[in-house]
């Protein structure tokens, strides 16, 4: 109900939790707190702990101590717009506005709820975070974040830090697929643990509730046949190994120390890979990726690696090997190279790609649900597949996707046409819809919030473009007036990650000689500065009490359930 305020003061209203222990438990909200909704987290409103006096559910200390519950702001809101459009106001309607953006956000992939306000530390988790390929490797399995460490898989929960559950690991474990939050999407349905069992394989299949498969042993006969294991998306194995006659390499092939080769491989051997279940070792599909004539420096093991473990990882410079070969795998697509051969496969079996050439093109994946082919062999261009792999168009130049989106607007691909000095806008179809004078090189789609894209380039400037039109409608410099002019977040600096709430954009930028990475916070539709927090040393003292404080991000960065997260080799923490 409503209480009469005092002269000049806000309303005041008592809402009562019908499921309160203690009917009479209250929660006062005055009009002012519109743009604090609680998170329901142990927040302040915006994202970030309970205040000096505050409680953790950001009332005043000893609220909850009548015994009864708290209605929260998230089950407050309907309430309050009822009665804010029966007092003629716009607060509920603004607060229900702002909850309904902020729960939308957790389920958009690399969604954060709030970025309103400068994040700190909430929570930490200590330990070893096993790494992959020189990046800290990991996987969004439900709503936890997984990863290895020493000897187990751990999930933990994005909004407390707390273990969720573990699962523990055989000797030589290997879990995936795990990707680097920096360049994939970490989200997956299921992980694929491959581990020793004495002189044998078997293999087990987690799920987002922490529920391991029974495990199977692998049967030797289909290693033989089919090639060595190697974890697979959606829940399977994969398996991969040269077929037919043996290459050929010409006798005007020569490969120097240094890795310098010249001539050309024209015949080699197809790559057969083939997917299992892996509960269940049914086969699921199998596809061919043929052998095409390719430039012997594509034929040496610095180009290829073996299949199977990170030991393939060693390069022996300038020695030639036509079989050798290896494969990225992410949740959608398996992307394999090696001598003479190159293209992707979609989980279902689709094979993508083949005809783009060695060594010089790549398959990606659209939020959308279709995949992008880039080849940069002689003049840049992208084909746009529809999610069954059947081609559906062409464009010009090469594509960037962004790094972040509200998942609001139509999806918009960007497309690179250096020689013409020109950067188009296309629909997810490939259709055209704006071509403007491309300003400098080194662009980067940042992000698409509302009607507005975020770009960043080698000019060392941001700005948001809108997207119907290609028009600017704000542009936002870094640079520090009183540095260099190569000074500032950036010039030297690059973007490394950046993360949108709906209506922030935040940029992870990563300057050089520094180990801290800076955190800047633009309005998307406006690209005000809201907040910052300049990168550095990785911790610095205290200049008051001589206590060390930590400065900037040395993790990479990740969203999950709409939390921000900063992953390290030796550990987690919660921002926020």
């Amino acid at each position: 109900m409503a209480r009469d305020p005092d002269d000049g003061a806000a309303f005041v209203f008592d809402l009562v939790d019908d499921d309160a222990a203690d009917p009479g438990a209250t929660r006062t909200v005055g009009i002012d707190d519109r743009d604090r909704p609680d998170d329901g987290e142990g927040g302040d409103g915006n994202g970030g702990p309970a205040g000096p006096g505050e409680g953790t559910d950001g009332l005043p200390a000893g609220g909850p101590a009548s015994g009864g519950q708290v209605l929260t702001w998230r089950r407050a809101a309907p309430v309050l717009a009822l009665v804010a459009v029966a007092l003629g106001t716009g607060l509920g309607v603004d607060g229900a506005r702002d909850a309904a953006r902020m729960d939308r956000m957790r389920e958009v992939p690399g969604g954060v709820a709030d970025l309103s306000v400068p994040l700190g530390e909430e929570w930490s988790w200590a330990g070893k975070v096993d790494v992959g390929e020189g990046t800290t490797d990991v996987a969004v399995l439900g709503d936890a974040l997984v990863f290895e460490s020493e000897g187990e898989l751990v999930a933990l929960d994005p909004a407390t830090g707390e273990e969720a559950w573990t699962v523990g690991l055989g000797e030589g474990a290997e879990c995936g697929p795990t990707v680097s939050p920096v360049w994939d999407d970490p989200v997956t349905p299921a992980l694929v643990c491959l581990q020793e069992r004495g002189q044998d394989t078997e293999v087990f299949v987690v799920g987002p509730d922490g529920e391991a498969s029974r495990p199977r042993l692998l049967d030797a006969a289909d290693t033989r046949e089919f090639g060595p294991p190697h974890t697979g998306p959606d829940g399977t194995v994969l398996r991969a190994r040269r077929v037919g006659p043996e290459a050929r390499i010409p006798s005007d092939v020569r490969c120097d120390a240094s890795g310098e080769c010249s001539g050309s491989v024209t015949a080699g051997r197809d790559l057969v890979l083939r997917a299992e279940d892996a509960v269940t070792g049914a086969e699921r599909w199998r596809v061919t990726v043929p052998f095409r004539s390719t430039e012997a420096a594509l034929c040496t093991s610095t180009f290829g690696s073996a299949w199977g473990s990170s030991g393939n990882r060693v390069h022996l410079i300038g020695q030639l090997a036509p079989d050798a070969f290896g494969a990225r795998v992410r949740a959608h697509l398996v992307n394999v190279e090696g001598c003479g051969v190159q293209a992707a496969v979609t989980a279902s079996g689709v094979l993508l790609g083949s005809r783009l050439e060695p060594g010089s093109s790549v398959v990606g994946r659209l939020d959308s649900g279709g995949y992008l082919g880039m080849s940069w062999a002689d003049i840049a261009r992208t084909l746009m597949y529809a999610a069954d792999g059947t081609t559906v168009g062409e464009i010009p130049g090469y594509v960037i996707t962004p790094k972040a989106t509200d998942q609001v607007g139509a999806d918009t691909l960007l497309a690179i046409d250096e020689p013409r000095r020109r950067l188009a806008a296309h629909d997810a179809d490939g259709s055209a819809r704006w071509d403007i004078a491309l300003q400098s090189g080194g662009q980067e789609f940042l992000a698409q919030v509302g009607e507005t894209a975020v770009i960043t380039s080698g000019a060392g400037t941001v700005r948001g473009l809108d997207l119907a039109t290609g028009e600017e409608r704000w542009l936002w410099d870094g640079s520090d007036p009183d540095e260099e002019a190569d000074g500032g977040y950036f010039g030297t600096a690059y973007v490394v990650q950046a993360f949108t709430d709906g209506e922030v954009v935040l940029l992870l930028a990563e300057g050089s000689g520094t180990v801290a990475r800076g955190m800047v916070a633009l309005d998307a539709g406006t690209g005000e500065l809201l907040w910052e927090e300049a990168g550095g040393a990785r911790t610095t003292l205290d200049p008051h009490d001589g206590d060390v404080v930590r400065q900037g991000v040395t993790g990479d960065l990740i969203a999950v359930d709409g939390h921000l997260l900063e992953v390290g080799s030796l550990g987690v923490r919660g921002l926020g």
